[in-house]
């Protein structure tokens, strides 16, 4: 008995031996897919487009919205990062970024080094002053004045046409609206909605807007140069968005008006 015992332990281990052999032979089951990550980055002082409120940390605004919306349509986790203006497009070129979204207004020169997507939003340039101030008109009225603007924008570069005027940039357009309310500038020339969206937030008691919107300009997300795919996969969610109600509706939140 206690040889037919030993025989049959070890039968009963080989068995064992073999079925382990069999089962590591078997395809190990899959893992799970990478969560696929959409990198924004975003210059957050250009109210309403992208902004945080004072005592958050969470980037809001219109642009913040749009590429979360998008996001989302694609399947993309969506982390916002900051940082200045001039500091997106040398971001996207090293890859640090996948996507720059910033009121970035779609130029000859900036398409050169980037990829943009089809346009999501028109604006211009304007011009504001104080609000007792009667002797600036519009553009025309700024020889030899003092310019607040911010520092990287189009109005910056408008400024610079103009003949004599001391121009003084500043990181956002608060700051550049502050220097105009101390008195230590004349005017500051920034984006249509980004002054008006300051002058609704209470900057109408002490500044006013003058004067004709001026070089309308298309703003566009911008991906590294050669990564079309992506562009072309924004191009579709935006398309969609437009389609279905869901731009216009977040146009009017931010904008309080429908999109003409």
């Amino acid at each position: 008995m206690k040889k037919i015992g030993f025989l049959m332990m070890a039968l009963l281990a080989m068995l064992a031996l073999l079925a382990a052999g069999c089962g590591g032979s078997q395809e190990a089951p899959k893992k799970a897919e990478t969560e696929k990550v959409l990198r924004v980055g975003t210059e957050p002082a250009f109210a309403p487009f992208e902004f945080q409120k004072e005592g958050s940390d969470e980037f809001t605004g219109f642009d913040m919205d749009l590429i979360r919306a998008i996001g989302t349509k694609l399947g993309y986790k969506v982390e916002i990062s900051s940082m200045g203006f001039d500091a997106l497009i040398p971001a996207l070129n090293s890859g640090n970024i996948d996507v720059a979204i910033a009121g970035m207004s779609i130029t000859d020169e900036r398409k050169k080094v980037v990829v943009f997507s089809d346009p999501y939003y028109t604006s211009g340039l304007i011009v504001m002053v104080k609000k007792d101030d009667d002797t600036i008109k519009g553009f025309s009225d700024l020889e030899g004045k003092r310019i607040a603007v911010q520092i990287g924008t189009t109005g910056a570069n408008k400024a610079g046409e103009v003949k004599n005027a001391k121009v003084t940039a500043f990181k956002d357009n608060t700051a550049a609206a502050m220097e105009l309310k101390n008195g230590g500038a004349d005017a500051v020339i920034n984006d249509s909605p980004v002054l008006k969206y300051y002058l609704q937030q209470g900057g109408s008691a002490d500044a006013k807007v003058v004067g004709a919107v001026m070089n309308s300009e298309d703003y566009g997300i911008a991906v590294k140069k050669g990564n079309d795919k992506l562009a072309a996969e924004i191009n579709k969610a935006l398309a969609e968005m437009k389609q279905n109600g869901e731009y216009d509706k977040l146009y009017k939140t931010w904008f309080g008006e429908e999109k003409k």
